[in-house]
């Protein structure tokens, strides 16, 4: 059994010290060293020899041992905090991926919503012939076939070319009907009641501003460039 502790060690190491100071002293004469402190540091240093071999060195391992787990705790620590922060940055991806995901989908929906929207709009074959039409009920029709996004567009130049008259006519040039088709014949295409029938005209006035500037509102950025489309 050891007769002294890990401290116990480290206490008699530092007497050890201490005698080996005493009797440097003596031997140079120093007069101020007593008796007892000779006594006092000779036990000591007995003391000291008195450790085995083997605690010293068990004293050894268990202070490297101790600095071991303190360096394998450094080292979780610093492991834990570096997989935090891969967490974090995997989140932060993780959510912006959600996001634009979001993003694209409602972009899909929007376009799904507004092709719905022109695929609702009525043909000209759907409403019965008449007689004679009002300007309202010209407009009424037009609303029906012309998409909900471009009828501003589509009506601001039928104001300007016929005032809502489908059997304007231009007596110089010719033009003919709601948009003014010039010759008033190529409405013949869309339909061959195209001098009577304002839907026939809408029809064919929205195939022309679609094909030529890809949409009404198109075809009126033009007019108000040009005054002519």
């Amino acid at each position: 059994m050891s007769r002294i502790s890990v401290r116990g060690f480290a206490v008699a190491s530092a007497t050890a010290v201490t005698t080996v100071g005493a009797v440097v002293g003596v031997a140079s004469g120093n007069t101020q060293t007593s008796g007892d402190d000779l006594e006092t540091t000779a036990a000591d240093a007995t003391l000291l020899a008195d450790i085995p071999m083997g605690q010293q060195a068990q004293v050894q391992v268990a202070s490297l041992t101790q600095q071991a787990e303190a360096q394998a705790a450094a080292a979780d620590a610093a492991a834990q905090k570096s997989a935090e922060e891969a967490a974090r940055i995997q989140a932060a991806k993780t959510a912006k991926a959600k996001q634009e995901a979001a993003e694209e989908k409602a972009e899909r929906e929007a376009e799904a919503k507004e092709r719905a929207s022109r695929d609702a709009v009525r043909d000209a074959s759907s409403f019965s012939a008449q007689s004679s039409y009002t300007v309202a009920e010209v407009k009424a029709i037009a609303r029906q076939m012309v998409p909900a996004d471009q009828f501003q567009c589509f009506s601001n130049i039928v104001d300007h070319e016929s005032s809502w008259n489908y059997r304007a006519q231009n007596p110089s040039s010719g033009a003919y009907g709601l948009v003014q088709a010039l010759p008033g014949s190529k409405m013949e295409s869309a339909g061959a009641d195209w001098q009577t029938n304002p839907a026939t005209q809408i029809k064919w006035g929205l195939n022309y501003m679609n094909s030529r500037y890809d949409s009404p509102c198109g075809a009126w950025s033009f007019w108000q460039a040009n005054h002519w489309y």
